[in-house]
């Protein structure tokens, strides 16, 4: 198989009147579908420190931290379930379908965090009733991870389909973060201090309904996957045994086990260094850095502009050189970049400075997934591959996303962080 084409039967897209138009279409929702998703995930991530003392309260502040990053993880493990549901929803029933539930699902799970009771107010129930909804909005956040990493990428050239991959999965994650950072200064301004401990927390969960609104405004024009309509044709047209499409879970598990693992491999390795980087920073700048909350807003706005310039730079990249000699090359800089930036951002004084050493961490933590969407799209034929790319993202993700907790916990204290993330 060759690095630009899917798989055997996904190699050519169908010459049909209105590809052009369909993949503008499928480009967009893709982008914006995920960027709303992570923009919903994000939320938590920039008001961790206040969640930790309303929802777990703890006299040891790292603990607190800890808690709400495993609040985090609980949504991750959840998503492998949802790509289960919603990606043999979306072979079965077509991309669109499952989008469009996925997406209001995970908008009005995150608004509905702004209208809980804390600790203060019912006890231990909180905290109880908080990660309960956390397990549902991981259930609606992998079935949009089935949908939008498939319809976007079946839509488009196959000579731009390396692009596509870093426009959808690290393009659509910096600007989810972008729309989180800008939220998050807004928010900030009119609710200074101890205000945003008050209200602001819940405005910013609140917020989440606006992606559930842009995604019905921008679905409506959007066509089915030309693959996927094209296998259906196929299917009609030549009454093919269908057991493969009707059962696409158990056929991943079987006749895909071994794509499956390597899978996994890769994305546990890229969704590691993307949480560990864009996921943690948030936290990382108020409580090592101690920045204000204004500075924190134009650090993370602009380093949300530069995991989107990686993303495409190393989702391009691996169409020109090709997948295994992008993840290999983002894996050397990795190694010896992360640690080194992480040290040095620990111990800047000067504002450009920190701008700096967080600008060139997200940088590469985000090239270290770029290319991984198509990777995981080239591995399935168009029958399963929303249950395979899904499934795939998601469990190695929910892997991935653990390491903030355990970084957390693993350091003990708040000044071991930045040595604990070196290692």
């Amino acid at each position: 198989m060759s690095n630009s084409a899917l798989s055997k039967d996904t190699t050519d897209l169908p010459n049909q009147k209105g590809n052009n138009r369909q993949f503008v279409s499928a480009t967009m929702a893709s982008l914006l579908g995920w960027s709303f998703d992570l923009y919903d995930l994000f939320i938590l991530l920039y008001v961790t420190p206040t969640i930790g003392a309303l929802f777990f309260p703890s006299s040891n502040p790292t603990i607190s931290l800890a808690a709400v990053y495993a609040s985090f993880a609980v949504t991750l493990l959840m998503r492998p379930l949802g790509s289960a549901i919603f990606g043999s929803y979306a072979d079965k029933n077509g991309r669109k379908k499952a989008m469009t539930v996925a997406i209001v699902g995970v908008g009005l799970s995150t608004a509905a965090f702004g209208l809980l009771p804390t600790v203060p107010q019912i006890g231990v129930f909180a905290a109880v009733i908080f990660l309960l909804l956390r397990l549902v909005q991981g259930i609606f956040v992998g079935g949009v991870v089935a949908s939008t990493h498939t319809i976007g990428t079946e839509s488009a050239p196959p000579k731009l389909r390396g692009l596509m991959s870093g426009l959808i999965g690290g393009g659509g994650a910096g600007l989810g973060a972008l729309f989180a950072s800008i939220t998050f200064s807004i928010v900030s301004y009119f609710f200074p201090g101890e205000a945003f401990s008050e209200w602001g927390w819940r405005v910013m969960f609140f917020t989440g309904l606006i992606g559930s609104i842009a995604g019905l405004f921008v679905f409506r024009t959007l066509d089915e996957s030309p693959l996927w309509k094209e296998l259906q044709k196929e299917k009609k047209g030549k009454k093919q045994d269908q057991s493969i499409n009707q059962k696409p879970v158990k056929s991943l598990f079987t006749t895909y086990l071994r794509v499956l693992l390597v899978n996994l491999m890769i994305v546990i390795g890229g969704g590691s260094g993307y949480y560990l980087t864009a996921g943690f920073i948030p936290t990382f700048l108020e409580i090592i850095n101690g920045v204000s909350p204004a500075t924190k807003s134009g650090i993370l706005i602009a380093s949300s502009i530069a995991t989107i310039i990686s993303a495409l730079i190393f989702g391009h990249l691996s169409e020109i050189i090709g997948r295994k000699k992008t993840f290999l090359w983002v894996g050397f800089l990795n190694i010896v970049g992360l640690p080194f930036f992480y040290l040095t951002l620990a111990n800047a004084t000067t504002i450009p400075s920190i701008y700096f050493y967080t600008i060139c961490l997200v940088f590469l933590g985000n090239a270290a997934y770029a290319p991984v969407l198509i990777f995981l799209n080239e591995r399935f034929p168009t029958s399963i591959r929303s249950t395979g790319t899904g499934l795939s993202w998601n469990m190695g993700f929910a892997v991935g996303g653990m390491m903030p907790t355990f970084v957390t916990l693993a350091s003990g204290s708040i000044q071991n962080i930045p040595y604990t993330l070196m290692y």
